[in-house]
């Protein structure tokens, strides 16, 4: 297959574009470097030093681009996007972070769509959504669509919880929408948290992925690991009940490449839920500091005001059924995967910045 990756610099995106490397397929990769920038603009940097632009064309052919100047698209059998702001924090930063957050997401899903309809409407859309535009209501959550009764088939409520969710749905809700008139062939993950650095085809410090941990772009577990390592107690925000879906990046991996190698028909717009475990922000403290402990981290917890505004939802419960029709099965054990996470980022410990973790954009 030859695919293009937007966002290919990225968290997700590198592994991504590694791992369908190594399994035989023509990869190519857009970037405009943003999240680089984004990250050096609170004063963080990735934990885990990551080549920069000239290595890493020697792996991959990254191109310094936007979607909104693509022409070749129809050469490719698969566009996986990737390429948005993906911060809910930043986009409540203030009017400016969240203009922005609107900006690039929603027009540059916008573009792509209208330049798919001109260069390649058979071409398969695999965009990378959010479980997080569903909100966490006290209900089964399906994948996409009300299952039953009368309201049977019609798209489920979303309740975006930031600007940034809300370009989300803005998204899915256009992709559905265009999907409908024009007869593409879109699948929308409706990912849950990602967290670690390791997959399969991560087999040299060259071909590492960025690692962030600060209040911005550090994912709650990644935030944990690094607060243990240096030191500083584990935040969690509120009571600490609320629960979401988490999952590795190596199953994220996992799971993105099997939406690719098993496409839609033409005209269908379909949803996977995408985690591996639900748990609550407790029992992630908990683990994370009796793992930690083990190692000789000297770990503690405190409970700080929430800043965001969240409710707890201990029922939460979003179905999972199209991924695992594809054969996706988690393999891995929490505790295994916080384990390796730790002793990866010790050695890195002296380049934690202390003063980018703890939260300082309030919801209110």
């Amino acid at each position: 297959m030859k695919i293009l990756i937007l966002g290919a610099d990225g968290y997700i995106g590198w592994p991504l574009s590694l791992r369908l490397l190594n399994m035989g397929h023509y990869v190519n990769g857009i970037d405009n470097y943003s999240r680089r920038e984004r990250v050096l603009k609170v004063d963080s940097n990735s934990l885990i030093p990551i080549s920069d632009k000239r290595w890493r064309n020697k792996i991959l052919p990254i191109e310094q681009g936007s979607v909104r100047f693509l022409n070749f698209l129809a050469d490719y059998d698969c566009i996986v996007h990737l390429a948005e702001q993906p911060s809910a924090p930043y986009s409540m930063r203030d009017m400016g972070h969240s203009l922005e957050t609107i900006n690039q997401n929603v027009m540059g899903t916008m573009n792509l769509l209208w330049l798919i309809k001109e260069y390649c409407p058979n071409t398969h859309l695999l965009k990378l959504g959010t479980l997080g535009e569903f909100g966490y209501p006290d209900c089964p959550i399906p994948e996409g669509f009300i299952e039953d009764g009368d309201l049977k088939g019609l798209p489920f409520p979303k309740q975006a919880g930031s600007f940034y969710h809300l370009s989300k749905v803005f998204d899915s809700c256009c992709i559905e929408f265009v999907n409908k008139i024009w007869g593409l062939r879109c699948t929308d993950i409706m990912q849950g948290v990602v967290f670690g650095s390791k997959t399969s085809d991560i087999d040299t410090a060259r071909k590492a992925t960025r690692f962030d941990y600060d209040q911005y772009f550090g994912t709650v577990i990644n935030r944990f690991c690094a607060q243990a390592v240096c030191g500083i107690p584990l935040t969690i925000y509120g009571t600490g009940n609320q629960v979401r879906g988490y999952l590795p990046l190596k199953d994220s991996i996992e799971c993105l490449s099997l939406a690719i190698h098993n496409p839609p028909k033409q005209g269908e717009y379909r949803i996977f839920n995408q985690f591996a475990k639900i748990i609550s922000l407790n029992e992630l403290a908990k683990r994370v500091e009796t793992i930690g402990n083990e190692l000789g981290l000297n770990v503690k917890t405190e409970h700080i005001a929430n800043p965001r505004v969240e409710i707890d939802n201990p029922s939460y419960n979003p179905k999972q059924e199209n991924l695992k029709k594809l054969g996706f099965e988690p393999k891995w054990a929490l505790n295994d995967e916080i384990r390796e996470l730790l002793v990866e980022l010790i050695p890195y410990k002296d380049r934690i910045s202390k003063k980018v973790i703890q939260p300082t954009v309030n919801w209110r």
